[in-house]
């Protein structure tokens, strides 16, 4: 009877977990933005600004939310090491995207790299969250002029290849756009903290409303009864 009355308990108090990736540019402040998240939501804090180097390969980190365990994983932004996202893109319940609101000159670079992860299929459906990083600067660009900033860029982009292959958009450049009409944008400060916690929330009500949604869809197609 114990192990019944365990195991129900365990049935019901447990949590689901969904898995989140951080990319962006080396230098962006993926890793202190892991950082402050663990500091934030866990009783061990996370490391001291200071300390946190150049990622190689991948960081780590959990947090516990109700009903929720959210698992992050902050992925190396140097160039050798964003060919390896992809093998991330399967598994992954939603994608933060850092770009560094204060560094202009590697803007465009930052939006050739988040134009790929745009173009990936296997993302197509997942919560997508862009974060303008570093607004405890004063120097830094805001959410609204980062958004700003990429449809000028994208906008210049999708010209460009007109001019270039003289053919219309296809299917993939109109689900692009209705993506990035979609897309979220929100300042933060991985640093001090500041709109840390919003971009949490943000990620924990979109992961369960992209699993409903796909449950719903699921049902809807009879994938659980083949």
């Amino acid at each position: 009877m114990y192990h019944l009355l365990k195991g129900l308990h365990e049935y019901l108090t447990r949590k689901e977990e969904f898995s989140i990736i951080i990319i962006g540019l080396d230098g962006a402040g993926k890793t202190t933005l892991l950082e402050k998240i663990k500091t934030f939501y866990n009783d061990t804090p996370g490391l001291d600004p200071s300390k946190i180097g150049p990622t190689v390969g991948q960081n780590m980190g959990k947090v516990s939310l109700p009903s929720t365990i959210l698992s992050f994983f902050d992925l190396g932004g140097q160039r050798g090491m964003r060919s390896i996202w992809h093998r991330y893109y399967d598994d992954c319940h939603a994608v933060v995207y850092v770009i560094d609101a204060q560094d202009r000159e590697r803007l465009g670079e930052g939006w050739e790299v988040f134009d790929s992860v745009l173009s990936s299929p296997r993302i197509l459906n997942v919560p997508l969250l862009l974060l303008a990083n570093k607004q405890d600067t004063s120097t830094s660009m805001s959410a609204t002029e980062i958004r700003q900033d990429y449809e000028v860029w994208d906008h210049h982009r999708r010209d460009s290849a007109r001019r270039r292959y003289a053919e219309e958009e296809g299917e993939e450049e109109e689900r692009k756009k209705r993506r990035i009409a979609s897309l979220e944008v929100l300042g933060v400060s991985a640093l001090e903290g500041q709109g840390v916690r919003e971009a949490v929330d943000w990620l924990f009500l979109r992961v369960q409303n992209s699993r409903q949604d796909l449950g719903d869809r699921a049902t809807r197609t009879g994938w659980w009864s083949r």
